[in-house]
């Protein structure tokens, strides 16, 4: 199993429904050195199933900036999911978290 840290739409039930079919089990924590900032989403499929146009990126921080979100167990299947969700703007990174988990990301490309 591989963890995949979450900051935005992919905590949503409807969005791990129609990307994994099923619901992800996650724990809070959060990822060091990062902020959260806003782009907008032109991908129609991924504005239905998130339902906002709208969504949060993190970019390079401070030391002292840290992103809060949930880090789920998923499956390599899971991954290449959120590959295909994930739009240009973003790129899975490995990261380490507040935790001291080890988890993949998505960033600013």
């Amino acid at each position: 199993m591989a963890h995949l840290f979450s900051y935005g739409t992919l905590q949503q039930p409807g969005v791990q429904m129609a990307s994994f079919g099923r619901l992800l089990k996650g724990t809070p924590d959060a990822l060091p050195g990062w902020k959260r900032e806003m782009i907008e989403i032109t991908d129609a499929a991924v504005f239905a199933q998130s339902g906002e146009r709208f969504h949060p990126i993190v970019v390079p921080g401070e030391k002292s900036d840290e992103v809060p979100g949930m880090v789920f167990e998923v499956t390599e299947q899971d991954l290449a999911a959120t590959d295909r969700y994930e739009v240009a703007d973003y790129k899975r990174i490995a990261a380490r978290l507040k935790s001291g988990i080890e988890a993949w990301v998505y960033v600013c490309a």
